[in-house]
């Protein structure tokens, strides 16, 4: 038979077993391990230097869009030359040239429109160079469980745990094997489920991230079970300590 007071002491002891076994379910790391796509190096191995190719990224087009800025220089009519503001509908506008529509154009694919429209208005043999100075419509947004949620601007070399870093990391609260993508392509919505976990192991390749991007990083209940219970229970975090220690 259990007394009342016994019943009240095992309680606490209950409740200490129950998010120590959480905490080591979470804290139980993975086995390093290589596969098809990664190659583990023991302890006494040197990894390799990378090659040439390998310190760049693959080419991605960075596209104009509204509200972002460029420059636009015209070879020997410095008076054409210019720095402009894409405006909302994605226009810009240019003496003799008129209104030209930038936006989801490259900055040689804009730089030949701008030649062609001179050329109708009399400008012989333009030469026409076009800079992005800042883009602000080429970026991401990631949100849920990180410690700077918000719109990040799209690289060549963006990935997802590029812009987690950028996000500060992920909060204490994240759940790493629920982080959703969600990507529009072709008028077609399409979502990604992603475990950085596994990314961070070498399990597969770190996904490219683009812009419009939406990244969500999930939640993880057992996390805030274990933030409520020492809230709760202040007298069970010096046994706890013990415990972990």
């Amino acid at each position: 038979m259990i007394l009342p007071g016994k019943l009240q002491r095992m309680r606490p002891l209950s409740t200490i077993f129950l998010v120590a076994t959480l905490l080591t379910g979470c804290a139980t790391p993975q086995p390093l391990t290589s596969t098809p796509q990664l190659t583990v190096v023991d302890t006494n191995g040197v990894l390799p230097p990378p090659d040439r190719g390998d310190l760049t990224a693959g080419d991605r087009p960075a596209l104009i869009g509204p509200l972002d800025t460029i420059e636009v220089d015209v070879f020997n009519v410095s008076a054409l030359s210019r720095e402009i503001q894409v405006d909302a509908s994605g226009r810009i506008a240019m003496p003799l040239a008129g209104t030209i529509d930038a936006r989801g154009r490259t900055a040689a694919e804009l730089a030949e429109a701008i030649e062609v429209a001179l050329r109708q208005h009399y400008v012989r043999n333009p030469e026409v160079i076009v800079n992005i100075k800042n883009s602000v419509s080429q970026v991401a947004t990631i949100d849920g469980q990180v410690n700077e949620p918000g719109l990040y601007p799209v690289t060549n070399q963006m990935t997802l745990m590029r812009i987690i870093a950028s996000a500060r990391g992920m909060s204490e609260f994240a759940r790493q094997e629920e982080v959703v993508v969600l990507r529009t392509v072709g008028n077609h919505r399409m979502a990604g489920l992603y475990d950085v976990a596994a990314i961070r192991r070498g399990a597969y390749p770190d996904p490219a991230i683009y812009a419009n991007d939406v990244i969500i990083v999930g939640d993880s209940p057992q996390r805030r079970l274990f933030r409520d219970i020492i809230a709760a229970s202040p007298l069970l975090v010096a046994p706890l300590i013990t415990i972990l220690n």
